[in-house]
């Protein structure tokens, strides 16, 4: 079964409880009120490891119409369940394989959704009409406490507008969705700032339908196997998407994102000479450099996002500059791209969906 896009516009006008809580220090009054805006079909905004995820009581169609509504999501884009307990993985899913339990025991909780084959009890609006279902148990204290004290799995995908930037820090959640949901949690800067890796175990061999924090070495040492889906790597409008991130263009700014690909000589002499271009046409571009780059762009206007030796500096920064750029005012990004090792391929993998050009140099 295949569910169409939607179409109908919902008027939301909610008034949205803004609260901080210390991650390290949970103010239970707090995770129980939120747990009971669940309980109620209401919608949370908390933060994971990841991302900040918007979460209503995944076995509730009506409360997960409302995530849909408040991100303005296509609703063939299935929705990652969340689960406070890896026991709970069984009330959900067919089956638990060995290779699952392995992989569980050694990434969760953490940055990685497995996909199975699920139960009944979950809804077609979850899983885009699928008969599989993505999980994953959040290593965030925040996001674990509101999961176990409301006893139910939690949809939970990006708190953004869907195509934007997702958000890593409660200011990207409010710019996004105040007004559209019950209650947004600051539990301040997200730590790897991708979201999760997933993947699908219902192939012979365990394939990754997007890369981020749980890398393909990560996997391949565990299970000794494991490939890429090609759509990772071809983009297709046409495809069934089973996974968040496949199908369709997201993480862009407000600005056109030019990706640069090739040497890292040869990306900064590009760049430099495609930022006098863009001067010459009147318009303002920023540049997206690295500490080993930014030198090379003096008097340029440019955010730095991190260091290339330790690629999860800029994973934490990626999206939270592309949001930058926007209240720069800027209206091209000139984007470097880092090498594909590790959580490099999930980077590039986001600049590759928010890019509308990449040039290979």
């Amino acid at each position: 079964m295949k569910l169409g896009i939607r179409k109908k516009v919902i008027d939301i006008n909610i008034n949205t409880k803004i609260v901080k809580v210390d991650p390290g220090n949970l103010d239970y009054n707090i995770i129980k009120e939120a747990a009971d805006i669940i309980n109620r079909g209401g919608t949370v905004v908390f933060p994971t490891e990841t991302v900040y995820g918007i979460g209503a009581d995944a076995l509730n169609d009506e409360a997960v119409d409302k995530i849909f509504t408040a991100k303005g999501r296509p609703q063939d884009n299935p929705l990652i369940v969340h689960i406070g307990d890896f026991h709970d993985l069984y009330d959900l899913v067919e089956e638990v394989p060995e290779k699952a339990k392995i992989l569980a025991e050694k990434f969760w909780p953490g940055p990685l959704t497995i996909i199975l084959n699920k139960k009944d009890i979950l809804s077609d609006k979850i899983t885009a009409g699928l008969d599989t279902v993505a999980i994953r148990l959040p290593a965030n204290n925040i996001a674990l406490a509101i999961i176990r004290e409301s006893k139910k799995p939690i949809a939970a995908p990006s708190a953004n507008t869907s195509g934007r930037p997702s958000p890593t820090e409660a200011s990207h959640v409010i710019e996004d969705l105040m007004g559209k949901v019950d209650m947004i949690i600051d539990g301040g800067k997200t730590y790897i700032g991708l979201e999760s890796t997933v993947l699908d175990m219902t192939s012979s061999v365990p394939m990754i339908l997007r890369p981020g924090g749980v890398t393909r070495e990560d996997i391949v040492e565990v299970l000794g196997e494991c490939s890429y889906d090609p759509a990772i790597i071809r983009s297709e409008e046409k495809i069934v998407p089973k996974s968040p991130g496949q199908k369709y263009r997201h993480y862009s700014p407000k600005a056109k994102v030019i990706l640069y690909k090739g040497s890292v000589e040869n990306i900064v002499k590009r760049i430099n000479i495609d930022y006098e271009k863009y001067i010459s046409l009147g318009l303002k571009p920023g540049i997206m450099s690295t500490v080993q780059t930014e030198k090379s762009y003096e008097g340029k206007t440019t955010i730095c996002l991190g260091d290339r030796t330790k690629p999860l500096t800029i994973s934490s920064n990626l999206f939270k500059e592309l949001r930058d750029f926007d209240h720069m005012g800027v209206d091209v990004i000139l984007a470097e791209a880092i090498d594909e090792k590790g959580i490099g391929k999930a980077i590039l993998n986001r600049l590759g969906k928010a890019a509308s050009e990449v040039i290979e140099v």
